[in-house]
């Protein structure tokens, strides 16, 4: 095959449940395949089983498996990746940035973090020169404004939304202490200058929200929540999916006026207005921590980290990570006080009150900033007394379906303890926007009686100065490691053993 000529049916159509949209051109007033000469596409290589092409404008991805042809969407929906270079293995394409996996048949979400599917066309192949596409839906009304994906309460989100899909036709209440419709908390450390601007609401037609409205308890027997507000709600199923909080900072001089925490999108916006142009302290070197000293170094005159241990993200990725991106920082002008612990805070002339002028370094700061100063910790305090399983950390004991001890109760995300297959059955926490996802899902398909199990490999990822670091599977310690590639030009695979 020379060339490939693609033709596309008429008007906009999506594929099922996707937000990505291709304009369609009528050439000859039927549905399905175009008759005439149809725009030809530049030479495809037969070798290639991922090739992205344009047709009248707009670029498809055409995969190659063995003699078969898929046409999908050519960007991944999380963050969009392009899908030519991610990876194929049988039906399932990887895409190359975080992970998110489609059917190249179908387009459907395989593994996440992707909220959304891939757009999906029928291929036929008819003549040795021509490659046709059609759609395979029906046409829906475009929504040209979807933004990006939402992700604050991703777990309850994924699960509404997975129950839609499954054809739950009831009523769906999402409460939540957030003011905020959903948005990209992963992105919080970019400093958004206009929080509104970068909201965006998901399925709101399908899910009824109540905003700034938190739980205080649950009544299990009769199956009401109650609320700070004096209100309730009745259910008859319960999905619990609270997240994690951080704990405070626990040291004298904590509650000084410039000492910011980050969790929400005012704090990030204070953050960016304290810290432009003035001296900035990072309390631990946490991925988040490590985030926000390369995004503010930059933006501060200067920045410091103030880390425990002798390297980043030590106990987690191990120093030789931890040493490549500290020196990647220290190269942009980022300065390290590492094994050291902070004891003391101290503003101005020794007021209680006043702005941070000094830390236990004798550092000048005009701003500290504090991500997770000591962990985070599940949000399930308005469940103490009750009957619900916990373990001593306070996360919820749930089973592979994310089933708790209480029939019609599930729990989901940050807050839940679960079993690892990785771990031979071993219970742990996991605070991966990729597993929150999954386990959404496997709770709707639960709700549902579907009876589905949770089999994923946990994934996470990091970016700091253009560098992104991808890390898969779940390890508690490791022994040795293996370096393939090299560390010192900051392009390598590591494997850790135990």
């Amino acid at each position: 095959m020379s060339h490939a000529g693609l033709a596309l049916p008429p008007q906009w159509l999506p594929c099922r449940r996707q937000p990505c949209w291709w304009p369609r051109e009528r050439h000859d007033g039927h549905e399905g395949l175009s008759l005439g000469s149809p725009p030809q596409c530049p030479p495809l290589c037969l070798s290639l089983r991922l090739c992205e092409v344009m047709v009248a404008g707009h670029p498809v991805l055409l995969v190659r498996n063995k003699k078969e042809f898929s046409a999908l969407g050519s960007r991944c929906p999380h963050y969009g990746a392009p899908l030519s270079k991610g990876v194929l293995r049988g039906h399932r394409l990887r895409c190359p940035w975080h992970g998110a996996c489609f059917n190249i048949k179908t387009g459907d979400i395989e593994e996440y973090p992707s909220l959304d599917c891939l757009p999906c066309f029928k291929v036929m192949c008819c003549s040795p020169s021509l490659v046709y596409v059609c759609p395979l839906c029906h046409p829906q009304v475009p929504d040209t404004d979807r933004g990006p994906p939402s992700l604050v309460g991703v777990a309850a989100l994924v699960c509404a939304e997975t129950l839609r899909q499954e054809g739950f036709t009831g009523r769906i209440i999402m409460a939540t202490k957030e003011k905020h419709a959903p948005y990209d908390k992963s992105k919080l450390i970019k400093v958004w200058t206009d929080v509104a601007e970068h909201q965006r609401a998901r399925g709101a037609s399908l899910i009824f929200a109540s905003f700034v409205l938190q739980a205080v308890s649950v009544d299990f027997q009769k199956q009401k929540v109650h609320f700070k507000d004096g209100s309730s709600q009745k259910y008859n199923q319960l999905l619990i999916a609270t997240g994690s909080h951080s704990s405070s900072l626990k040291v004298p001089g904590a509650d000084l006026q410039n000492v910011c925490h980050l969790q929400t999108p005012e704090d990030s916006s204070k953050i960016l207005e304290l810290a432009t142009g003035r001296n900035v302290v990072v309390i631990g070197a946490s991925f988040i921590g490590m985030e926000a000293a390369a995004f503010l170094s930059d933006k501060a005159a200067a920045v410091s980290v103030v880390e425990k241990d002798e390297f980043p993200f030590q106990k987690t990725l191990g120093p030789q990570v931890g040493g490549v991106c500290m020196k990647m920082l220290q190269n942009n002008g980022v300065k390290f006080y590492t094994k050291t612990e902070l004891c003391e805070l101290k503003g101005k002339d020794g007021k209680g009150h006043d702005q941070v002028s000094s830390l236990l370094l004798h550092t000048f700061a005009a701003f500290v900033l504090t991500p997770f100063p000591a962990g985070a910790l599940p949000s399930s305090e308005f469940l103490k007394g009750t009957s619900i399983g916990r373990d001593s950390s306070g996360a919820i004991l749930v089973d592979l379906c994310m089933q708790t001890n209480i029939p019609n109760v599930f729990a989901a995300g940050d807050v839940v303890s679960f079993p690892v297959a990785l771990l031979d059955g071993e219970r742990s926490s996991i605070h991966h926007q990729q597993v929150a996802e999954a386990h959404g899902s496997i709770a709707a398909l639960n709700m549902l009686k579907k009876q589905k199990e949770l089999h994923t490999v946990p994934f996470f990822w990091t970016t700091m100065l253009g560098k992104s670091i991808h890390y898969a599977g779940c390890g508690k310690g490791f022994t040795d490691t293996v370096v393939k590639g090299s560390l010192e030009q900051q392009k390598f695979l590591i494997f850790y053993i135990r």
